[in-house]
């Protein structure tokens, strides 16, 4: 079956779930409803256990923010650590664990004192490099955690992409995550998972992001993006005992992210993807892209190299693939020369060099394919 000669049929059965739910009822998340449960339970069927309990959104940067004050309200502490170079969101809490200086120039001037940053463990062209740099990374992480307590500022919460997403799709090298949610429980604080862009289905081989990581959990994980397919609809998974805390200080409700309209919208969101092959073909759209990169790569110095899995993919241009020089005007000229035949894509990183590459999950051969002529054509141009 050809995935994009079904792509119309997929709004069609969104827009009918929504009006049949709106002849119906459509209310916010304080009252118990059929849909809402249903979808909750849909949700928590593709996560491990310890996480049983599901808290509805509006967006990606709500559902960060509640990720942290649910930290905060679970721990007593105020201090979160993350990485260098995401971007988590725009909301007071969430932009302040947002990195990125390509989305906030004054990431670093307005940074809280509560905030503590440590390096993106990037294999590819961070301090450590090739195998072994996950340990060394979280070596690292592990022995800034211990500084942070000993200095009087505990860590309540560490938050990281299982894939530097922002940052272009760039692998968090194994062992990494494992090691730096140990240390992190150790002293009493929690991990969250930022699967926003990275989770939901789109990596192909796995649904959430953190499966790639054998033995890793988080204790809250945040989700968007594809859950209402242009909807305004997200998603904190927790366990109990953490939404517990947060109960204590209040009643939490989402007026729009928890409706019953936004449940019905996202349980036929995953019925599509289940019915309709959406991850595997994800998957293999995805070897197909990396394939067709790798290829271009052989004719193309500029291409340094290709990030990610499924359809999260990023491409990272580069001057010299010695010295990994960003290619920063380069790629800016890429994507304007890439729009006018008619593909469009942007650049993405705090050195704007990667292409950052997330086409629908319905995404079929004969478009994969369409970009990679057009991306081999604009190469062979020069730029």
């Amino acid at each position: 079956m050809s995935y994009f000669s079904s792509v119309p049929q997929i709004p069609l059965r969104l827009a009918a779930a929504v009006a049949d739910q709106w002849r119906i009822l459509n209310t916010n998340s304080r009252f118990h409803y059929r849909s809402v449960v249903d979808f909750s339970e849909r949700l928590l069927a593709t996560v491990p256990d310890p996480l049983d309990t599901v808290l509805l959104v509006n967006s990606g940067t709500e559902a960060v923010d509640l990720a942290l004050r649910l930290a905060r309200a679970f721990t007593g502490r105020e201090d979160v650590a993350c990485v260098s170079e995401p971007y988590h969101g725009w909301s007071v809490a969430a932009d302040a664990v947002s990195t990125s200086v390509s989305d906030n120039p004054l990431a670093g001037q307005t940074r809280p004192r509560w905030v503590h940053v440590v390096d993106a463990p990037n294999a590819y062209r961070g301090r450590y490099r090739g195998e072994g740099a996950g340990a060394r990374y979280a070596s690292d992480g592990v022995r800034q955690l211990s500084e942070w307590a000993a200095a009087g500022t505990p860590i309540g919460a560490f938050i990281a992409e299982p894939r530097h997403g922002n940052a272009g799709a760039v692998e968090v090298p194994a062992g990494y995550l494992g090691e730096v949610y140990e240390a992190v429980r150790a002293q009493g604080g929690i991990a969250i998972a930022d699967e926003v862009q990275v989770g939901y289905g789109r990596q192909g081989d796995v649904f959430w992001g953190f499966q790639q990581h054998p033995g890793v959990v988080p204790d809250i994980l945040t989700a968007t993006k594809a859950m209402g397919n242009g909807h305004p609809l997200g998603a904190v998974i927790t366990r109990a005992d953490i939404a517990r805390s947060l109960a204590e200080q209040g009643t939490f409700f989402s007026s729009a992210g928890g409706s019953t309209l936004s449940a019905r919208l996202g349980t036929t969101v995953l019925d599509v993807i289940r019915d309709e092959g959406l991850q595997q073909n994800a998957l293999a759209m995805g070897e197909r892209l990396l394939a067709g990169f790798a290829a271009l790569a052989e004719l193309h110095p500029l291409v340094g190299a290709a990030h990610g899995r499924g359809l999260y993919l990023g491409l990272e241009l580069v001057r010299d693939r010695r010295t990994l020089e960003p290619a920063t005007a380069e790629t800016r000229e890429l994507c304007e020369r890439m729009l006018r035949r008619g593909v469009i894509v942007q650049p993405t990183g705090d050195r704007q060099n990667v292409l950052k590459i997330k086409p629908p999950l319905c995404i079929s051969a004969d478009s994969a394919d369409f970009f990679l002529d057009a991306l081999d054509a604009v190469l062979t141009e020069g730029l």
